[in-house]
């Protein structure tokens, strides 16, 4: 019931047509009701999918407490076992084996999205308690982040080597500036509009950021991501389009942008590509961009509490994680070695 396949021949219903057309990206070959939930009825497969559509609005969460229900339901499915079999020793033993395979964050995100969709099926009535409750996950303490950092000599290099002649170069040296100078996510720096990059005041630009839970965060433009955003906006010409996206993907290798916005994946890709270019050997994602510029700041007497602000974080713990200037301290340290 529900498959993709069944998808393509029309014969699912209009709720399942709302999982697919929401943001949610469904992996190749999933169901989009788990047998062991479809077994329970109609009832029980639309209270699954309301799970996904109405009470996550975050499409990230949306994809990994997805992939997470899925890997959990395959797993009882294995063992013969129905919804109602599902105990708390069974999550247990389950929780026990992803922490063989996945890092210890992962498995306590598991773990949450299992708590919270036994949670909605209870109160849909699918279910009459939560096994997920008894479950104690794996403890984590982390007081480093994982995220690769540049230092500001590779940062400049990146920067400087992307010449900007064509519009694409324009468009990626201006997109990894704005997460160096602004700390923002890829996700919010992707779904920027050409009005979210304004004049505020008489001499300064500012960007308006959408970040997690919706919220809107400003602040005004470095100089220097001040000069990328120019020339690329121009070279887009795009500055009257101020409804439209602010990064666009091109068409193919052409070097011609399309109206359409800049994927994730394809933004993922352009990265790693310039760095590659610029004979940088560090293995960064788009997140080295935001651990670089809080680094940076921080290491040029910037305070905490207003990176803290900048990075739009709620905590300042999480701030602290992308601090990497104890790394430098260590090296420093090892070199006193003079053997």
């Amino acid at each position: 019931m529900g498959t993709k396949g069944d998808l393509e021949n029309g014969t699912i219903d209009e709720q399942k047509q709302t999982v697919v057309d929401s943001p949610m990206v469904l992996p190749s070959g999933v169901a989009l009701v788990p047998t062991i939930v479809a077994d329970l009825g109609d009832d029980a497969s639309r209270s699954f999918l309301s799970f996904f559509v109405d009470h996550i609005r975050n499409r990230n969460t949306r994809d990994a407490y997805f992939r997470a229900a899925n890997r959990f339901f395959d797993w009882c499915e294995l063992r013969g076992m129905s919804l109602s079999d599902v105990q708390s020793f069974h999550v247990s033993g389950y929780i026990e084996e992803l922490g063989q395979s996945l890092a210890i964050a992962s498995v306590k995100q598991n773990l949450a999205a299992l708590r919270m969709l036994f949670d909605w099926l209870m109160i849909r009535q699918v279910c009459s308690e939560n096994p997920c409750n008894a479950v104690r996950g794996p403890k984590l303490k982390v007081t480093t982040g994982k995220t690769p950092v540049l230092d500001e000599a590779d940062a400049k290099l990146l920067l400087e080597s992307i010449n900007g002649e064509d519009v694409v170069s324009q468009r990626d040296r201006a997109l990894i500036a704005l997460m160096i100078y602004s700390f923002a996510r890829i996700s919010a720096a992707l779904s920027m509009d050409v009005k979210d990059y304004m004049p505020r005041g008489q001499r300064r630009m500012w960007i308006q950021l959408k970040e997690k839970g919706g919220r809107q965060h400003a602040m005004p433009c470095h100089h220097k991501l001040e000069e990328y955003l120019d020339a690329y906006i121009q070279a887009a010409g795009i500055s009257d389009q101020k409804h439209g996206p602010l990064f666009r993907s091109a068409k193919g290798r052409t070097g011609v942008l399309t109206e359409n916005r800049l994927r994730r994946g394809n933004a993922f890709d352009a990265i790693r590509r310039r760095a590659r270019q610029a004979g940088i050997a560090t293995q960064i994602c788009p997140h080295t961009f935001r651990a670089t510029g809080i680094t940076n700041y921080l290491t040029n007497s910037g305070q905490l509490e207003v990176a803290q602000q900048m990075a739009a974080h709620a905590d300042a713990r999480t701030t602290k994680l992308y601090d990497r200037r104890n790394e430098q301290i260590s090296l420093d340290e090892i070199e006193r070695i003079t053997i």
